[in-house]
């Protein structure tokens, strides 16, 4: 498939998702060296299928990214807690892992294997054409003519990020805000696209003068890290966005992302995480996170590898709005008690703006 068409398909489903956190298990099931391992579950199943078993091979940004393979992993484990099943996984390094991660797992005897991002988008359908009895689902990632094998999980974070953009032009004291990306790809833009339309639509609304640094929607380029590991390019493009004036950062760069919360942190300014709770997935940084823009992979996830169970799976792309609940702006938590009741009541007033198709951000 041509990298152009891919873009585009990646482009409408990530413009379409669900929201929960889970627990990331005690015993980590990763192998270093990439291989896939098995893991067994201590909790009683609500249902027990122990012939069947689900995999998950990560990106590079790896299971414990605080992030979009974490969160999708833990689907990985609640469909193991409730369905009895066996699992197992594969982490990879670098780039280069992905076909032999998804080759391991399909000798392994997995029946579900599912990858995390968009950057897996050709491995994952190879493995698909050719192991045509193993479903897949892929977290971020669609194809404009899929294997009868292959299902596309894409979430419309555009939405709750124009929700983000809008709060977060309601409480910058320097009238200036900013967003960075740690790879200039669809689900990446995506949500800077959805924050930089919330801050204009803040301006129109209010007749302020909100400026976003670190991307521009008409021109579709801006600031990216062109790393999701790498904590210091994170924190570099953040203190570069500081010194423009932002005094409110959203990272949309994975563990990279982190980084950035550090120069917020040492600068004493405010941020809004991205794909989970940050409040939850990043704790530590709390106390300077007004919310985040969450994405429901795990529960995206848990639904794919049922369908597999129960022999219904299909290759319909899923595609989560905040109609379906599958992409949302996560509580306020630290700054709840500073965030206005009126702004409050405007930003859930324009979600049910965008359910209703009043406001459409993209």
């Amino acid at each position: 498939m041509k990298k152009t068409a891919r873009i585009a398909v990646a482009l409408s489903l990530a413009a379409l998702a669900l929201t929960s956190c889970g627990e990331r298990p005690s015993d980590n099931d990763s192998d270093a060296s990439g291989d896939p391992s098995s893991s067994e579950s201590s909790t009683t199943p609500k249902e027990s299928h122990p012939d069947f078993k689900a995999c998950m091979v990560s990106d590079s940004g790896g299971f414990d990214d605080k992030s979009f393979n974490q969160t999708s992993h833990d689907g990985l484990v609640k469909a193991k807690e409730d369905y009895g099943i066996q699992t197992a996984e594969a982490e990879s390094k670098s780039d280069s892992d992905y076909a032999s991660n998804l080759e391991n797992l399909a000798k392994a005897g997995c029946k579900h294997i599912s990858t995390v991002g968009f950057l897996l988008g050709d491995a994952t359908e190879a493995a698909a054409k050719k192991h045509k009895k193993i479903d897949y689902s892929i977290v971020d990632f669609g194809y404009e003519k899929p294997a009868k094998n292959v299902k596309g999980l894409g979430f419309a974070t555009d939405q709750p990020a124009f929700l983000a953009g809008y709060l977060a032009a309601s409480q910058t004291e320097s009238q200036i805000v900013g967003t960075f990306g740690g790879a200039k790809i669809p689900t990446v833009t995506i949500f800077m696209d959805g924050f930089a339309k919330g801050v204009d639509y803040y301006n129109q609304e209010k007749d302020a003068d909100v400026k976003v640094v670190g991307w521009d929607v008409d021109k579709q380029n801006g600031s990216f890290t062109d790393d999701f590991e790498n904590q210091s390019k994170g924190q570099s493009l953040a203190e570069a966005l500081i010194r423009q004036g932002a005094d409110i950062v959203m990272p949309v760069a994975g563990p990279a992302g982190l980084g950035g919360l550090q120069a917020v942190k040492q600068a004493d300014k405010k941020a809004i995480w991205v794909d989970t709770d940050g409040c939850v997935s990043a704790a530590e940084y709390c106390d300077l996170l007004l919310s985040s823009v969450m994405k429901g992979m795990d529960v995206a996830v848990e639904d794919a590898i049922k369908s597999s169970i129960d022999g219904t799976f299909t290759n319909e792309p899923y595609t989560g709005t905040l109609e379906n609940g599958g992409v949302s702006l996560a509580p306020y938590h630290e700054f709840d008690g500073d965030i206005d009741q009126a702004t409050k009541d405007e930003i859930e007033d324009l979600k049910a703006k965008i359910i209703s198709g009043e406001i459409t951000v993209s």
